[in-house]
């Protein structure tokens, strides 16, 4: 019964239950976009496999790999973590023996997989989202990789993947570790390896192109058993791969790794999620106190409090089912165009595709279902319980709830934002995330007490826009005493401006600082050099540059990423390895122990990092290079200016020697002329030393991945405010025809609501920045020690007009539509 009445009320209504219906289907879509994309890449494989035609491959370590045992008295744990590495180290001679031994092993094909950067008439030559990784030219039968124009390479030749859109005759330079190599294109190969550009040059210059001691993988040809005989003969000194996992033999940065993007995705899928589930449950809870007369009569007339719940319910499902018919082809298209926008900005791999997954959808549409029916229990709980003496005095209804409960629930969730803010690192890889968590927990508190800080706020916003004549005090009385339908708009607005400020703030905030920082480091250094035609140049040219008698002091860093392992668990941190020589051309806030004394066997250490695991000057942690190679290097120095640059810094010999790029990314010289050394140069460029922007690109990448979930968020709580304002206004026609038939004017009932919209707006604004300063100014000092509320004025500001004039706008659009009717038919609805 309670379904059949549902399915009637809303189709009779429909109305009344549009903006609910709006909000219901942006929601599902959102969730259904986020649900997606996550799906996608937790569910995504490692792409085409290059080893196609091997039957197994062999290889080293692809990831670190940290056990810890714990006795728990009864028993004991064992925990192994793992992860992963950039860089494969080289197979001994051994290993390769011992595999080509094998019985039954019939060919062994050694793959030496190295990273190059090639540029062909000063510009660099590419494949859109693809790695350039280059082989010799024996590998390319194992994907296989077929000749379609010209001739295998010989001598100081090349063949280049079709996708690269270079000619055969051409002469291209390939930069690796080793040097610079000019070498001419003899051919075109077509492959099917999404994610890679194949490089192949002859098979006798590999050595020394690549600076490999051996082959990064094996692939062999050979029988079930054989293959069972090859892991028994390499004894734990390598792994063997078979089937569908022997594309784990490849370079690791030629095979997409997802887990940076499962963050990034993770946290979309939160933000959206919250952000639906937020104002969905507050339009629908507006939505059902803007039906309390209607609800009053169903109580006199004998409607139990579960039946009016039971009804209610009914029709909310109904509309939120309804809604998921348009929501859902909706939210796949946004999976779509977000996964593309992702990729384009490098926050998630080229290979990543949208999977369209049944279930995913069905949970999107069951979220829905299940936040607004329970908005709407909740919302109807109190007018379904009152008294039918009492149905019709809507005062009674719209009483409030115990001042007392609601406190308890903000001081609880404000307790969790403090101590988010306070005991969580802020200033470490999860800070920004923690500063959506605690700005979440600050706007819920604020819902909780929502009646009462509008209230205190309202009775300040009336009184000042009471000076604006007759029908500002009339509106400030108006929003006085309509607490719950100002506390209606003012909550999404107040999400709007406090989730995308903390989001956009804190992300300014951390470029700011990490721009300060990169200026202090190169202060001493008059130009930076970095390559134009590639990411970066050898070290051994960066060193012969250094050494122009017009060059006074230099400074090489070659980027890389080193393992640490912290509380059993292996994690990645960005570092830098550093040449210098003469005067210091770079300073990094050296506040223990001395950089001069860095040498093979040492490192130097972030502040925060070392204050993380308890590091001091003369300690030896355990550290993982970038090819999985173990060290223990003694710590000689802690640094303070680290962002953009990296928590770890060793020698550069040592990882160049052990990352598969290892290039000098940025050159920093000190003298009198240093911009003539390299005005002649080719492939290389100077540029101002305190460049903000040096050195900041996977930053950059961060801060416009921040900003596309900015305008996501964006846009859903736009559309939640309009629809907010359009509610409430709709549900006022009664009111508003009243004071038409008063003689009130359009003009002047256009004025009331305008001003009215305007103490809402300010409410809210007051509000969401007062949540964003707490997050934004805590995550700031835990940054540098230094307290922002914004690190742009005018973004700042621009943030606070844009959602301020979008709240009048909302509210006087809605207005001006409903006031344009005639009066009496506004009295009869």
């Amino acid at each position: 019964m309670s379904a059949r009445l549902a399915v009637a009320s809303v189709r009779h209504r429909r109305a009344s239950f549009a903006g609910t219906f709006l909000t219901a289907a942006l929601a599902v879509a959102l969730l259904a976009a986020g649900g997606l994309l996550l799906w996608s890449v937790l569910t995504a494989g490692p792409g085409a496999d290059r080893f196609a035609r091997a039957d197994a491959t062999v290889a080293g370590a692809r990831d670190v790999a940290v056990t810890t045992t714990k006795d728990k008295g009864d028993k004991v744990k064992t925990k192994t973590k793992t992860e992963r590495l950039t860089g494969a180290e080289p197979l001994p001679d051994t290993v390769v023996r011992a595999v080509a031994g094998v019985p039954g092993v019939e060919s062994v094909v050694e793959d030496h997989a190295f990273p190059v950067a090639l540029a062909a008439e000063g510009a660099p030559v590419a494949a859109p989202g693809a790695a350039t990784v280059a082989h010799g030219w024996s590998s390319a039968a194992l994907t296989p990789y077929r000749l379609v124009d010209g001739t295998a390479p010989g001598r100081g030749e090349v063949v280049l993947q079709r996708d690269l859109g270079v000619r055969p005759g051409t002469v291209v330079r390939l930069t690796s570790r080793t040097g610079t190599q000019e070498l001419r294109v003899v051919g075109v190969v077509d492959g099917d390896v999404p994610g890679q550009a194949g490089v192949f040059v002859p098979d006798s210059q590999v050595a020394a192109l690549s600076g490999l001691t051996g082959p990064t993988a094996l692939a062999i040809r050979a029988e079930p058993a054989a293959v069972d005989a090859v892991a028994e003969a390499v004894d734990g000194a390598a792994t063997v791969h078979a089937g569908a996992d022997k594309v784990a033999a490849d370079l690791p940065g030629a095979v997409p790794d997802y887990v940076g993007a499962v963050s990034v995705l993770g946290f979309t899928l939160g933000i959206t999620g919250f952000a639906a589930i937020f104002v969905l449950t507050g339009t629908v809870s507006l939505s059902v106190r803007q039906r309390q007369r209607e609800l009053a009569l169903l109580r006199t007339i004998g409607a139990t409090p579960r039946q009016l719940h039971r009804i209610l319910r009914a029709e909310a499902a109904v509309v939120a089912l309804l809604a998921a018919v348009p929501g859902l082809p909706a939210g796949v298209a946004l999976a779509h165009v977000l996964a593309a926008r992702f990729r384009a900005l490098g926050a998630v791999p080229a290979q990543l595709t949208v999977d369209v997954n049944v279930p995913v959808l069905v949970a999107a549409v069951a979220a829905g279902v299940l936040v607004t029916t329970s908005a709407t229990w909740v919302a109807a709980r109190r007018a379904a319980r009152i008294p039918p003496t009492l149905a019709l005095q809507e005062s009674a209804v719209a009483g409030r709830a115990g001042t007392a409960p609601r406190v308890v629930v903000a001081a609880v969730l404000v307790a969790g934002a403090v101590a988010v803010l306070t005991l969580v690192p802020l200033g470490g890889p999860f800070g920004m995330g923690m500063s959506f968590v605690a700005s979440a927990l600050l706007l819920c508190a604020t819902v909780a007490v929502g009646p009462l800080l509008v209230g205190a706020l309202t009775a300040v916003a009336s009184r000042a826009v009471a000076v604006t004549g007759p029908l500002g005090l009339l509106a400030g009385s108006l929003a006085r005493a309509g607490n719950q339908r100002v506390v209606g708009v003012v909550v999404p607005l107040t999400l709007m401006f406090a989730l995308n400020a903390t989001m956009l703030l804190s992300g300014d905030v951390q470029a700011q600082v990490t721009a300060d920082q990169q200026v202090a480091r190169s202060a001493l250094s008059d130009v930076r050099v970095a390559a134009t035609d590639g990411p970066g140049v050898p070290l051994d040219r960066a060193q012969d540059l250094a050494r122009d008698p017009r060059v006074s002091g230099a400074a090489a860093t070659i980027g890389t990423r080193v393992v640490v392992a912290r509380d059993g668990k292996p994690e990645d941190y960005a570092s830098e390895g550093l040449w210098a020589t003469g005067e210091d051309a770079l300073d990094l806030g050296v506040v223990h122990g001395d950089l001069g004394d860095l040498g093979s066997r040492t490192v130097a250490v972030s502040v925060p990092l070392a204050r993380a695991n308890g590091w001091a000057v003369g300690d030896r942690p355990t550290l993982w290079l970038a090819d999985g190679t173990p060290v223990r290097p003694t710590i000689v120095a802690t640094y303070t200016r680290w962002r953009g640059f990296g928590d770890l810094v060793l020698p550069a010999g040592r990882v160049a020697a052990h990352d598969p790029r290892g290039l000098v990314g940025s050159l920093y010289l000190r003298g009198d002329d240093v911009a003539a050394v390299v005005a002649d140069v080719p492939g290389l460029a100077a540029t101002a030393a305190a460049d903000p922007r040096a050195g900041a690109a996977d930053l950059r990448n961060q801060q416009a991945a921040w900003e596309l979930m900015v305008v996501i968020s964006l846009g859903f709580t736009a559309i939640a405010v309009v629809n907010t304002f359009a509610v409430s206004t709709a549900a006022r026609r009664r009111e508003l025809g009243d004071l038409r038939l008063s003689g009130a004017t359009g003009r002047q009932v256009h004025g009331l609501l305008d001003r009215e919209a305007v103490v809402a707006v300010a409410i809210a604004l007051v509000l969401g920045c007062a949540v964003a300063g707490a997050v934004v100014g805590t995550f700031s000092i835990a940054q540098d020690g230094r307290w922002r509320l914004f690190a742009d004025p005018l973004r700042y500001l621009g943030m606070v007009g844009a959602v301020g004039l979008l709240g009048i706008v909302a509210g006087a659009v809605p207005a001006r539509i409903v006031v344009g009717r005639r009066s009496l038919p506004l009295i009869a609805g």
